[in-house]
C-alpha cells in the first residue's frame, strides 16, 4: 500500500484536499510503515494549529476541548485538569522575555503545535513551513514582537527550488516569509518578499490615474488614484467568476449580500456567505470612486492599459492577499499622513471590488476601517464596521474550511486584538466608558490604567494592579464594587512573565516606589523579563546613573533586540559615559531596525565625528570637527561615514534645522560643497523669521564663496585635495558658482542680511566679472556696518573706531572698481561718504585716529 507523501503535503498546506491521494506507480510513493510516523506528526501538529486559529482568530467555537484529544492515563487525568493546562501553556509560550496573552483560549493547542513540528522529520519535507506558520501566531499572542529563531527562515528557503515549485505555492511561501518579516519590524526584507510574491503568481498590477469623481456634487472629472491588477488564468478553475461577482460587486451595502467566493478549500456551499459590509450612506461622498469608462487609467503599452479602471475583472485570492500585503508595505516605508492614506486606499478598494474569500474580505474590510477612522466623514463607518466584523467571528455564516484557506496568507489580527482596537478607537473619540469595559473583559490592565487615569482617577487604577497581584479575582469591577478579598480557592494563578509584567506597570504608576517596583519584577520573572530591563534602565537613565543604565539596557536588548528605542536609551547613555564604541553600535542597530529614525541616524553621524577623539567632552561634534586640531584627529573615513548617516537621516528629519546644520558643516569636511549649500539653503529657510541674520553660517558662506573665486573646486577648498575620495566626488566650478549663486538671490537676500554676508556675495559676483554688482554689493555691507548705522551722539569710541576702517576700506573698494564702472563717479561718492560720515560723528574730534579721515579725506581731494 503506497500513498503520495508530496501530494498530501500540499494539501495540509493549501488548504484544499483531494480525495484521491494515491497515485499511479510512477509517483514518488512511500511505504506507509516508513512515514507514518513523520506524517502523523504533522497532521496532528496542523490540527492543533488550526484548532487554536479557528477558537482565537476566524471562529466559530470548536466543539472539542483539548483533554478530550490528549490520550492521558486514569492516574494523570486526575491530577491535570483545563486550568492546569491553560496555565503551563501560557506559562512555556512566553518567548525573548515577552509574556503571552493569557486569555488566549486552548493555548495548549498551540503548544502541541509547536512540540511536533520540533521534532526532526527526515521525510516530510513541508514540516519547514509549519513551522513557519507557528511561529507567526506566536508572535502574535505575545506583547511585544521578537526575533524568531534564526534558522525558522533560513529552512524554508531551499523549498522554493524543491518544494514550492508550482506558481501559487511559491507565491504562498514568499508572502508568509514576508509577512513574518513585516510582523517584527523588517520592513525593507518584507517588501521584497511581496514583490517576489506577486512575480511568482504572475499578478499584473499598477498604480496609476483615471479620470472620475468622488462626490454626488462634483461636476468636472479630475484624476483619481486607482490599482489596476489582474490575475493569471488558473487551469485548476480557481479563478473562475461566479455569474453573481461577474459585474461590479463593490461591497456597498447593496451588493455584499449578492457577492459569492468562487474558492473554497473544502466542502463548502456554492454561495458561501462573505462578512457583512456597511454603506458609507454620506450626504457628499460616493460609496465609491465612479470612474470615467472612457477614460486611458493604464500606461500606454503596458499589459494593463486595456483595462477600465470602473470594471476590472475578479482576482484570485491568493492575488488578492498580495495586493493587501503590498498595501501594508505602503504604510511601512511612508510617513504617517493624509497621501499614505490616499495610497493604501486603492489597494483595498481594489480587493473590496470583488469578494472572493471571507477571510480575505474581512482582512480588507478592516484595512478600509483603519484607514477611515481619521476621517470626520467615514470615522462613524470605520467604527462600526470593526464592531461587525468582531461580531461575525462566533457566527457560522462560512465554512471553516474557507475561513482558513488564507489565514496564514494574511495579517489577521486576533480576536482580542480586534477587540482591543475597538476599545482604542473608542477612547479616542472619548467614549471612555464603552472602552474600559472591552479591556476589563478583556484584562489588559495597562489599557484599564490608562482609561481610568484620563477620567482623572489614578488611585483606582493602581488598586487594580495590586489586587491582581495579591491573588484576587481579575474582574476589576467585582474588586471594585465589593472591595474584599476573594477567598484563596478562587485566587488567580499568574504565570512569571505575567506578574512581572504587573509589576513593572505598578512601577510606572507609582515613581517613588518605582526601583523597588522594577527590582521585583526583574526577580519575580527568574531574570528574563525584558520590560523590566527597560524600564530599570529607564528609571537609571533619568536620574543620571548612566552605568547602571548602560548594565540594564544591555541585559533588555539582549533579551529582545527588536525594541529601537530600548537601542536608542542604551546609545545615549553611552554617549554620556563617552563609551563611543558602544554608542555606535547601539545607533547602527536602531537605524537597523527602524531607517526612517531621524534622531537616531542624527545621533551616529555624531557618535562617527567622536571616534579617535581621546578624551573629548561632548558637545556639538559637528561644530567642534570642523577645527584644525579635530581634523587631525577625526580619521576621514568617520567623517564620510557622519556625513552619509546625515544624508540618510534628513530624509525622514527634513525640518529638523539642527540636523542640517550638522549636515552643513560635514559636508564642508568631507568636500561636498553643493550638498554645504543645499544644508545652509535649508538652515535658512526655517530659522530666517526667527533669528534673523543669525542663521546664517557666515564661515561656511565665506569658504562656499571661495571655492568658486579660486575657481579650484571643491576638492581644493577644504583640506581633502590629495584624497582621491574627495577629488572623485568634488563638483565642477561652474556648478558650484550656479548653486552659490541661487543661495544669495533666492535664499539669503530676500530673507536676511548683514555686513559680512554682502561682502561674500561682492567677492561672488567681483569673480564672475560683474562689477557693477559687485561695487554696489560693497556699499550695501558699508550701509549695514558700523559707520552706516552709527547715528549723531554715539558715544562708543570702539564702535566708532572699528566705522574707521570701514570708511577707509569702502574708499579703497571705490578705487579699485570705480573706474571699471562706465557712468560711475567714484570720486564724488568717495567723498560724499567720507564727509558725512565726519559730519555726524565730530564729538570725536580729539581722537587720535580722526586724523586718518582727515588725511583720507586730503587724499581723495587731490585725486580730483
Amino acid at each position: 500500500m503506497g500513498l503520495d507523501v508530496p501530494a498530501i503535503e500540499k494539501a495540509l498546506l493549501i488548504g484544499k484536499w483531494n480525495d484521491v491521494l494515491t497515485t499511479a506507480s510512477d509517483a514518488p510513493v512511500v511505504k506507509i510503515a516508513k512515514n507514518v510516523d513523520e506524517l502523523l506528526r504533522l497532521i496532528c501538529a496542523v490540527a492543533c494549529l488550526h484548532g487554536f486559529l479557528q477558537i482565537n482568530w476566524t471562529g466559530p467555537d470548536l466543539d472539542i476541548k483539548p483533554l478530550e484529544v490528549l490520550a492521558l492515563g486514569p492516574e494523570i487525568s486526575q491530577l491535570i485538569d483545563e486550568d492546569l493546562l491553560h496555565q503551563k501553556a501560557v506559562a512555556e509560550l512566553a518567548y525573548g522575555g515577552e509574556p503571552a496573552y493569557h486569555l488566549a483560549k486552548y493555548p495548549i493547542f498551540l503548544r502541541l503545535a509547536h512540540l511536533l513540528l520540533d521534532t526532526p522529520f527526515q521525510h516530510v519535507q513541508s514540516a519547514p513551513w509549519w513551522r513557519l506558520r507557528a511561529w507567526r501566531v506566536h508572535e502574535q499572542i505575545l506583547d511585544e514582537p521578537v526575533a524568531v529563531p534564526a534558522d525558522v527562515m533560513a529552512a524554508v528557503g531551499p523549498l522554493l527550488d524543491s518544494f514550492a515549485v508550482e506558481p501559487d505555492m511559491a507565491g504562498r511561501l514568499l508572502l508568509e516569509q514576508g509577512l513574518l518579516e513585516h510582523y517584527v519590524g523588517h520592513d525593507k526584507s518584507a517588501a521584497d518578499y511581496f514583490v517576489r510574491a506577486a512575480r511568482a503568481t504572475q499578478l499584473e498590477y499598477e498604480l496609476t490615474g483615471a479620470l472620475g469623481k468622488r462626490t454626488k456634487f462634483q461636476q468636472h472629472d479630475i484624476t483619481q488614484l486607482v490599482l489596476l491588477a489582474e490575475s493569471r488564468t488558473r487551469r485548476d478553475g480557481s479563478d473562475e467568476t461566479p455569474e453573481s461577482d461577474k459585474g461590479d460587486a463593490y461591497g456597498d451595502g447593496s451588493t455584499s449580500s449578492q457577492a459569492t467566493s468562487a474558492v473554497t478549500g473544502g466542502p463548502s456551499s456554492p454561495n458561501p456567505a462573505i462578512p457583512e459590509t456597511l454603506a458609507l450612506n454620506d450626504d457628499t461622498l460616493l460609496e465609491r470612486t465612479a470612474f470615467t469608462s472612457s477614460s486611458a487609467a493604464g500606461t500606454p503599452g503596458t499589459r494593463l492599459s486595456h483595462l477600465d479602471p470602473g470594471s476590472q475583472p475578479a482576482l484570485h485570492p491568493l492575488d488578492q492577499c498580495i495586493l493587501l500585503a503590498l498595501c501594508l508595505n505602503v504604510k511601512n516605508v511612508s510617513p504617517a499622513h493624509g497621501l499614505t492614506a490616499e495610497q493604501m486606499a486603492p489597494y483595498i478598494a481594489r480587493v473590496i471590488s470583488h469578494p472572493r474569500n471571507w477571510t480575505v474580505h474581512t482582512m480588507a474590510l478592516l484595512l478600509r476601517a483603519r484607514l477611515e477612522a481619521n476621517r470626520t466623514r467615514t470615522v462613524e463607518r470605520s467604527t462600526l464596521q470593526l464592531q461587525a466584523l468582531i461580531d461575525q467571528m462566533p457566527t457560522a455564516d462560512s465554512t471553516l474550511a474557507e475561513r482558513l484557506l488564507y489565514i496564514h496568507t494574511l495579517v489577521l489580527p486576533s480576536r482580542w486584538e480586534m477587540e482591543r482596537e475597538l476599545a482604542l478607537r473608542f477612547l479616542s473619540i472619548g467614549v471612555v466608558k464603552s472602552a474600559l469595559e472591552i479591556f476589563e473583559r478583556l484584562e489588559l490592565w495597562e489599557e484599564v490604567v490608562k482609561c481610568w487615569q484620563s477620567m482623572e482617577q489614578p488611585d483606582k487604577g493602581i488598586a487594580i494592579v495590586r489586587d491582581l497581584l495579591e491573588g484576587r479575582k481579575a474582574e476589576a469591577d467585582t474588586v471594585l464594587t465589593r472591595g474584599k478579598a476573594l477567598s484563596d480557592t478562587r485566587k488567580q494563578v499568574l504565570d512569571a512573565a505575567r506578574e512581572a509584567k504587573l509589576w513593572c506597570l505598578l512601577g510606572d504608576l507609582e515613581p517613588e516606589h518605582a526601583l523597588e517596583h522594577y527590582t521585583r519584577a526583574w526577580e519575580t520573572s527568574k531574570e528574563s523579563s525584558g520590560r523590566a530591563m527597560r524600564s530599570l534602565g529607564g528609571y537609571y537613565f533619568a536620574r543620571g546613573n548612566y552605568p547602571d543604565s548602560i548594565t540594564c539596557l544591555r541585559r533588555a536588548v539582549s533579551i529582545n533586540p527588536l525594541l529601537s528605542r530600548s537601542w536608542f536609551v542604551l546609545g545615549c547613555a553611552c554617549v554620556r559615559q563617552e563609551d563611543w564604541e558602544g554608542a555606535r553600535d547601539a545607533f547602527v542597530r536602531c537605524v537597523t531596525i527602524d531607517d526612517e529614525d531621524g534622531e537616531s541616524w542624527n545621533n551616529l553621524a555624531s557618535v562617527y565625528l567622536r571616534l579617535g577623539e581621546a578624551g573629548k567632552t561632548a558637545g556639538n561634534a559637528a561644530r567642534e570637527a570642523a577645527g584644525e586640531d579635530s581634523e587631525k584627529r577625526i580619521p576621514f573615513s568617520n567623517k564620510l561615514l557622519a556625513f552619509r548617516a546625515l544624508k540618510q537621516g534628513l530624509k525622514y528629519s527634513y525640518d529638523n534645522w539642527r540636523m542640517w546644520a550638522n549636515y552643513m558643516i560635514v559636508a564642508m569636511e568631507v568636500g561636498e560643497l553643493s550638498e554645504a549649500c543645499r544644508a545652509l539653503t535649508r538652515v535658512v529657510e526655517e530659522r530666517a523669521a526667527k533669528d534673523g541674520a543669525g542663521c546664517v553660517d557666515e564661515d561656511v558662506l565665506d569658504k562656499l564663496v571661495d571655492a568658486v573665486t579660486r575657481g579650484s573646486g571643491e576638492a581644493s577648498t577644504v583640506g581633502g585635495a590629495n584624497n582621491p575620495e574627495v577629488a572623485a566626488g568634488a563638483n565642477a566650478t561652474t556648478g558650484i558658482a550656479r548653486r552659490v549663486t541661487d543661495l544669495f538671490e533666492r535664499t539669503i537676500l530676500p530673507r536676511v542680511s548683514s555686513p559680512r554676508i554682502f561682502r561674500a556675495r561682492a567677492r561672488l559676483l567681483t569673480a564672475q566679472g560683474r562689477h557693477e554688482d559687485a561695487l554696489n554689493a560693497y556699499l550695501d555691507a558699508y550701509r549695514a556696518g558700523p559707520a552706516g548705522t552709527m547715528e549723531r551722539g554715539e558715544t562708543d569710541a570702539e564702535k566708532w573706531r572699528e566705522a574707521v576702517g570701514d570708511v577707509e576700506d569702502i574708499v579703497d573698494v571705490l578705487r579699485n572698481f570705480g573706474p571699471r564702472v562706465d557712468g560711475f563717479n567714484w570720486k564724488l561718492q568717495a567723498r560724499s561718504i567720507v564727509r558725512t560720515f565726519m559730519g555726524r560723528t565730530k564729538d570725536f574730534e580729539d581722537e587720535p585716529e580722526w586724523a586718518r579721515l582727515t588725511t583720507l579725506q586730503e587724499e581723495i581731494r587731490k585725486e580730483d
